[in-house]
């Protein structure tokens, strides 16, 4: 049921400390990371890597994390990866405007390692499982149309 690919994560974040911290906190799950330095350059890496999960900083060059998440959510060819915003930010207007941009889940800085990786886990989770419905309702679609309409 499961198939044998890992999962892919992107980190969007322009602060190569912080990037170099969440690769060093994410290197014991079995995943393969691509790194993105702006909010351009994150929706060019989901297109050419296709990322199960983006953990995606807020204040970046270009397009601000709100703008990104706001794009990917809106497109429905995008719209199930699961995005994490990183952040300094912790004023309670912009946890609002990221979950009005359409963020999954919203994590402060400074990152706390267990906290990443559990939140990490569980998206990753919840995004198999998610995929696993979508194709049995294509599937369900598929057997239905082949039945032809019922009287």
């Amino acid at each position: 049921m499961s198939d044998v690919s890992k999962s892919r994560i992107l980190i969007a974040d322009d602060n190569g400390p912080n990037v170099e911290l969440l690769e060093a906190y994410l290197s014991g799950i079995d995943c393969e990371i691509e790194v993105a330095v702006d909010g351009r350059d994150t929706l060019d890496k989901v297109e050419s890597f296709q990322p199960d999960l983006i953990l995606l900083d807020v204040m970046m060059p270009k397009l601000s994390g709100f703008e990104v998440c706001e794009k990917l959510k809106s497109d429905p060819k995008h719209r199930s990866i699961m995005i994490l915003m990183v952040t300094a930010l912790n004023e309670l207007g912009d946890i609002e405007r990221a979950v009005e941009a359409g963020t999954d889940d919203f994590l402060s800085k400074p990152v706390n390692k267990l906290e990443l990786l559990k939140r990490v886990e569980n998206m990753l989770k919840l995004h198999d499982v998610t995929d696993e419905v979508e194709r049995l309702r294509q599937y369900i679609a598929q057997m239905e149309d082949a039945a032809g309409p019922r009287h």
